[in-house]
């Protein structure tokens, strides 16, 4: 009897785990480095506080846009290739068959093996076999623009509300330092979370964001101080 592929992996993630991490660690990163930088100048609350709105905006429609054009750049050349591939099969179906055949024969497939395969999996479709086996294309790795958009823009806007979440409640004296610090515990709570989901060493991944994540404020916070610039 078949049985039903039940088990889950964790490459079917990739698709939105990629824009979601991304956008997260950038809106906090960048938003909290903005803010740190415009405190540092010396300018008054409000106006930390907008230019830290200004920069949620910004930055996500920014990562919107950049995740859809990109990704959309990917989905045009997966498309031509599959169209390629599609006429291909329609001209040459024989010396296509031959072509995946020597692909499995590569993998270690015994060549009468390799050949039976072939054939099978072209009955059943064609395109698809093609596309997975000779493209690298599948459904977990298939372009998907509008949603790496959505995704990049919502985390995005998720990961700079707690800076801006910060601003709103801190004391006036002490306002870089809580950014600073309630910067630091996301980043190590974004870069805990996303080596979680993606399966990857959580203490590795931890000091990899807190790393950039210090520099980046640290940097921004020199030049705040240095050029005294209110935004």
């Amino acid at each position: 009897m078949s049985r039903t592929h039940l088990e889950r992996h964790l490459i079917a993630r990739i698709g939105w785990l990629r824009a979601a991490v991304l956008g997260a660690n950038d809106g906090l990163l960048s938003t909290s480095s903005l803010i740190v930088g415009v405190a540092a100048s010396g300018a008054p609350k409000t106006a930390v506080l907008v230019s830290g709105v200004a920069g949620l905006v910004a930055g996500a429609m920014s990562m919107a846009a950049g995740e859809y054009v990109s990704v959309s750049s990917q989905s045009d050349t997966e498309k031509a290739d599959l169209a390629r591939e599609a006429a291909e099969l329609a001209a040459a179906p024989e010396a296509e068959r031959d072509e995946l055949a020597a692909i499995y024969v590569e993998r270690g497939v015994l060549p009468e093996t390799a050949r039976a395969v072939a054939e099978q999996l072209m009955a059943h479709d064609s395109l698809g076999a093609h596309a997975r086996d000779e493209l690298g294309i599948s459904s977990f790795t298939t372009a998907r623009p509008v949603q790496a958009a959505l995704t990049s823009a919502a985390t995005f806007a998720a990961g700079a509300a707690l800076p801006l979440a910060t601003v709103a409640i801190a004391p006036t004296s002490g306002l870089l330092i809580w950014v600073a610090a309630s910067a630091v515990a996301g980043l190590i709570a974004l870069g805990a979370l996303g080596a979680r989901a993606g399966g990857a060493d959580i203490g590795r991944s931890v000091v990899r964001v807190a790393f950039w994540g210090v520099l980046a404020m640290a940097v921004t916070a020199v030049i705040g101080r240095v050029f005294g610039t209110v935004v």
